[in-house]
């Protein structure tokens, strides 16, 4: 049997739905540097390593989501260095009826680039970048002429979207808001007949256990690796 499209997603993203957002071919690529940091193999070789070094600037980095936790001989071969490694979960939408919503949102656009990314320092949900925005719908919520809250869409892959970046400024948490943006998100993504996936640090159990409330289950752990480029 094949191996699924959810096994590899970095990958599969960057080879189908959103290949005009990557950089390199063969062995290796990795979204544009604007869009963000992920990066994929179809097989973790040394040989990929080597490709993935080519696109890679010294003093940038990379994250890749693996099976198994990466071999450091083959990271450093390309001139990386092993800067963090976590357990990733991902999860996917079980179907159930969705809670009406009356919420205020707004459309994110790259007006609100400067907002979005400030939001994403603070709180980070994962890689925000001045582009991030370019991969798919965001929203958000604002009160008090700030921007509260927002959640958007990340990797796409045929009959996937992936909701990220769902965060809340502490001003104003305990609203529900995250929770919102996300049912509007998941309702979107349906009604284009996709499903919704989503991944989280493991360790994150608040996320973790709100996601499940939503109607997402566990699909499986990954190796989440973030590498820097230390030589050329």
């Amino acid at each position: 049997m094949g191996m699924h499209a959810l096994d590899n997603p970095i990958w599969t993203a960057l080879t189908t739905s959103q290949a005009h957002f990557a950089e390199g071919h063969g062995l290796a690529r990795r979204f544009q540097a604007e869009i963000g940091p992920l990066a994929g193999f179809a097989e973790p070789t040394r040989e990929a390593y080597l490709a993935l070094g080519k696109l890679a600037r010294t003093g940038t980095g990379a994250g890749i989501v693996l099976e198994a936790s990466a071999n450091a001989a083959d990271v450093e071969s390309a001139g990386f260095r092993i800067v963090e490694q976590d357990s990733l979960l991902q999860m996917i939408y079980s179907f159930r009826e969705l809670p009406a919503s009356a919420l205020d949102f707004v459309k994110l656009t790259a007006a609100d680039v400067p907002e979005m990314v400030g939001l994403a320092t603070m709180m980070k949900p994962g890689p925000f970048t001045t582009r991030t925005h370019e991969l798919g719908n965001f929203i958000g919520v604002r009160r008090e002429g700030q921007l509260a809250a927002m959640a958007g869409e990340r990797m796409r892959m045929p009959g996937y979207t992936e909701i990220s970046a769902v965060c809340t400024h502490p001003n104003h948490a305990g609203h529900g808001y995250a929770t919102a943006l996300m049912v509007e998100l998941i309702g979107q993504i349906l009604r284009r007949n996709e499903i919704p996936i989503l991944h989280v640090r493991s360790s994150n159990t608040h996320a973790v256990g709100l996601y499940r409330r939503i109607g997402f289950s566990d699909r499986r752990h990954f190796h989440f690796t973030v590498i820097g480029k230390t030589a050329a």
